[in-house]
């Protein structure tokens, strides 16, 4: 009996029906087929059909010509092939289960350009190197009233106990996500009205972006059900809140298991390793950031005075700093890169993320000094700032001959074909240079474009 038909013949036993075969697509959002229980066996063993260009259609699905996935093999499928340690009941889903996949084309290549293939590159590259990563995200988010997208309340009043628990659905992720493998850690509300981050634990290797794939997917169809829209929109509100979502990483060493990050004898509590990781990160900061904030709107949240990162920069326990060091000794001590948005891609984020540090510590980098304690790295002067915008971003990351290396040529040339397809339309639909409008001056186009699907 093949390990399928074990999982199929369990989740009969259990009543499932119907099976999703999900696909994280460019944006970290699920592209999916249900398929009834019975015929899943067929379709894990011999692929289920599916569009090719799915996975490169950009924020509205429109099809991006030189995405590499459409006019260029004549629009052809590619068959969807299930990733069994996935395996899952969805818990907010009365008798479904499901399954995320990874691409091939007919001939069976891989479709590189396919987030899971891209942090699956990098993710070999750590275990060559003889470490797993362990990997957690810390999302926020917005949850309005799904018919008229108001929010549920206004003010700031973070951790404020009766908005903790404005309403049930927050109780509902909470006690559902574990029963599909997510465990959540804590919940509260955000500094913004309507605005809640909870965290889950990290995951070790794929399971750590599966988790937040899983999550932040989870999120918005439980929000649903209860008549809810839960959005993951970098800044969908003028004067208010931005969302991210910081990435926690450590490296353990694949065969014990041990964190190779920490040394408690150290000033920032890193190990040699850790300090490589640090400085591979500030390294490749800005030929990566068009991964960590990925949309024009993204960058709507990077000011100073607001726990989001203004520059390159580390320091231990500095919340503003791209990379705050969370020395909490032996296997808890982690990175955390601030910068990310909420509305990021999961694989792409931490593939970013991980294969810059694997390059510091491979090509022996040393950070430069971090700030100092009472002197937050927002307010050094002397540091190189991130991208503005992100145009800015994108041509950082086309000339960097890293990202190639790190994430292949294929994805390099398709992410860059529909983000500058994004950028074309937002720039004709508003009659408006992207580059040019305040960094708070939220546009009916992101608004429209964003706010309900991510």
């Amino acid at each position: 009996m093949s390990e399928f038909d074990r999982i199929f013949d369990g989740w009969k036993a259990r009543g499932i029906k119907r099976v999703r075969f999900e696909m994280p697509d460019l944006h970290g959002t699920s592209r999916t087929k249900i398929v009834p229980l019975d015929a899943a066996g067929g379709y894990a063993r011999d692929g289920l059909n599916f569009y090719g260009g799915t996975s490169v259609l950009d924020t509205r699905s429109d099809v991006v010509p030189g995405s590499l996935y459409n006019e260029e093999v004549g629009y052809g499928d590619s068959l969807l092939f299930p990733d069994p340690s996935t395996a899952a009941v969805v818990p907010w889903a009365p008798g479904t289960a499901r399954l995320i996949c990874d691409a091939e084309w007919y001939d069976g290549k891989t479709l590189e350009a396919t987030p899971r293939a891209v942090y699956r590159r990098v993710l070999e590259k750590a275990h060559s190197m003889g470490y797993e990563p362990m990997t957690g995200c810390e999302f926020e988010f917005y949850l309005l009233d799904g018919r008229t997208r108001e929010r549920l309340f206004e003010g700031y009043h973070i951790f404020n106990v009766i908005r903790n628990e404005w309403v049930p659905t927050i109780h509902r992720i909470m006690d559902l996500m574990p029963d599909i493998g997510v465990d959540i850690i804590t919940s509260n509300c955000e500094y913004a009205g309507s605005q809640w981050e909870i965290n889950f634990t990290p995951g070790r290797g794929m399971d750590g972006p599966d988790k937040a794939f899983t999550f932040k997917n989870g999120v918005k169809q439980i929000a649903h059900q209860d008549g809810y829209l839960a959005s993951f929109m970098t800044k969908p509100y003028a004067g208010h809140s931005g969302s991210g979502c910081h990435i926690h990483m450590s490296l353990l060493d694949k065969d014990t298991g041990q964190n190779v990050m920490a040394d408690d004898s150290h000033p920032q509590g890193l190990s040699g390793a850790g300090l490589g990781f640090a400085a591979g990160i500030l390294a490749h900061a800005n030929a990566i950031d068009a991964l960590l904030c990925p949309t024009i709107n993204c960058r709507r949240r990077r000011r100073t005075h607001t726990f989001s990162p203004t520059n390159i920069s580390w320091g231990l326990e500095d919340r503003s700093a791209l990379v705050r060091v969370k020395a909490a000794g032996g296997n808890a001590t982690r990175l955390e890169t601030r910068s990310p948005s909420a509305l990021m891609n999961p694989y792409l984020a931490g593939a970013a993320i991980l294969a810059a540090g694997l390059d510091g510590i491979e090509r022996g980098l040393e950070p430069p000094p971090p700030s100092r304690e009472g002197q937050p790295a927002e307010e050094d002067g002397s540091l190189e700032k991130l991208p503005a915008t992100l145009g800015e971003a994108l041509d950082h990351f086309e000339a960097s001959e890293a990202a190639a290396r790190f994430f292949g040529q294929e994805f390099k040339d398709a992410l860059l074909a529909v983000r500058r397809y994004e950028l074309g339309r937002y720039a004709a639909e508003e009659n408006s240079d992207p580059d040019s409008q305040r960094a708070d001056d939220i546009s009916a186009w992101e608004t429209n474009e964003y706010l309900e699907l991510f």
